[in-house]
């Protein structure tokens, strides 16, 4: 990355820009774009909210649901034994594009994990954002690099925070069209997943889905964080995590940009007491109690709306905010075991129903073991329960 925008390496993500100058100007230059962004949601947002009890619910299995983030800088030797310990199978692994001259450590380590399905999640910077000929050319690279071993790809990510560089819809449109050509023209057996708008600001993400650019989405990505709101369950705008979901899913159904799958690219908590590695602030950060519940609550709710075919898990090892704490060694948070024993259950699962009330939360899900019977409340960690088969 180049100046003013900088890469913080503790937390994973670019660092504030402070050059407030900059933004401004570059806000008023993206001015008919965000006009655009604006008129787009004010159509498309309150037919969505007005169908979304009418969206049917998709099949989604737990075979396919549950992958995680590694990180080539995090343990990239002891990773694919932690993966295989947890026992999960879908993997997304990171590749900045500034960092090409890296690609042969990122191909080094994708191999390394052993009959995994693995996502490879591309991200931008300004300059790659500013030169659409060099994106081509480090696309070119990539999936040429990777072929045989890698065929889904999430073109871009957390598109309306400035510090990630882009500050408009239209500048993700015209990065995301360089990838969508060359799927047309040379790699037409690639998955393309596309818009990745972080949180509950679906104005940006109606603009990716309602546009005359010719583009489509194999499937439609969201870091739909909700760790501001604190427990999963909890309400933004009148809309908790299955309301969000719900809401996401009625508009993709709208849109005829995208085939209607959608997958969480990114969620997660950020950490106490793990500052300057904790994404957030502290106000935002959890107990190491809290994170292993409300992750396991949130990946049982999205299961429950049967909207969201896969959800990757920000990530495996990070000291702010993932299963595992590196900084003195290899030590396992109290989340490693809980997405374990999350995932032996749920592997297999088949949706059958879930019901709420004052009382809690409960989730019904057919395996090959019998019915198994999810309970939670806000104030507990989910019990899984059989019923024997008959």
């Amino acid at each position: 990355m180049k100046a003013p925008f900088a890469w913080d390496h503790y937390s994973d993500q670019p660092a504030i820009i402070k050059d407030k100058a900059l933004k401004r100007s570059m806000r008023r230059s993206a001015l008919p774009s965000l006009i655009k962004t604006f008129c787009v949601a004010l159509l498309t947002l309150p037919v969505s909210v007005f169908i979304m009890p009418f969206i049917p619910r998709r099949h989604i299995s737990g075979e396919h649901f549950f992958g995680m983030g590694v990180n080539l800088s995090y343990e990239p030797n002891t990773a694919p034994y932690l993966v295989n310990e947890l026992g999960i199978k879908k993997l997304l692994i990171r590749i900045p594009l500034w960092e090409m001259d890296r690609l042969h450590e990122y191909v080094a380590f994708i191999r390394s994990f052993k009959d995994k399905e693995i996502t490879i999640a591309l991200l931008q910077d300004r300059e790659h954002i500013t030169s659409p000929d060099m994106s081509r050319d480090h696309f070119i690279q990539i999936f040429e690099a990777l072929e045989g071993i890698c065929h889904t790809y999430v073109i871009g990510s957390t598109i309306n925070r400035a510090k990630w560089g882009f500050f408009s819809v239209n500048e993700y449109l015209d990065f995301y069209s360089v990838a969508y050509a060359l799927k047309k023209e040379r790699f037409p057996h690639l998955k393309l997943i596309g818009s990745n708008v972080i949180d509950f600001e679906y104005h940006f993400t109606a603009h990716t889905l309602f546009n005359l650019k010719p583009i489509r989405y194999d499937a439609l990505g969201s870091l739909l964080y909700v760790d501001r709101r604190g427990a999963p369950e909890n309400t933004q705008m009148g809309f908790d995590l299955i309301g969000k979901i719900r809401f996401l899913a009625a508009l993709i159904r709208l849109s005829p940009k995208t085939s209607g799958e959608l997958i969480i690219t990114e969620t997660n908590w950020p950490i106490k007491n793990t500052a300057p590695y904790a994404p957030t602030s502290e106000t935002e950060c959890v107990s190491e109690e809290d994170y292993s519940d409300y992750m396991v609550r949130y990946h049982l709710l999205a299961f429950a709306s049967q909207q969201v075919s896969c959800v990757f898990w920000h990530q495996l090892i990070a000291p702010g905010y993932g299963l595992i704490d590196n900084r003195e060694g290899i030590r396992k948070r109290p989340s490693f075991d809980a997405y374990k024993t999350m995932l032996f259950h749920l592997k297999d699962a088949e949706f059958i129903r879930y019901h709420t009330n004052n009382k809690g939360h409960l989730l019904v899900c057919s395996t090959p073991r019998g019915e198994l019977h999810i309970s939670w409340n806000l104030t507990s960690t989910p019990l899984y329960t059989y019923k024997a088969a008959s």
